[in-house]
């Protein structure tokens, strides 16, 4: 995967909170899944845009597809190796208030 960690973001929603989930939003070609395809199972809810995959056997979300941006991979960061999670620029994000913040154009 190629990714710029420069900004991270942190969604205070029901299940990013409780997964402790570090977004990083990248294109599917700077996406690669090296391995575990066939154990992974998904997850919707809501609108059903959003795609949560995970691992049918541990239950560890290392990546989604979002539904802010459908077209697009997101990735968990505390599930990519060598990653120093003290050094990453962590924002905000109110998913909580999901609707009103992208009308309000908020960065993810």
């Amino acid at each position: 995967m190629t990714v710029d960690l420069e900004r991270v973001s942190e969604c205070n929603c029901s299940i990013c909170r409780k997964k402790g989930y570090l977004h990083a939003i990248v294109r599917p070609a700077a996406f690669e899944l090296l391995s575990g395809e066939v154990d992974l199972a998904t997850y919707t809810f809501n609108t059903g845009v959003a795609k949560h995959r995970f691992c049918r056997y541990c239950g560890v979300q290392s990546f989604y597809v979002p539904r802010s941006d459908p077209d697009k991979i997101d990735v968990n960061v505390r599930c990519l190796e060598g990653v120093d999670l003290r050094a990453l620029r962590v924002v905000q994000f109110d998913g909580q208030h999901w609707e009103e913040a992208m009308a309000r154009g908020d960065e993810r």
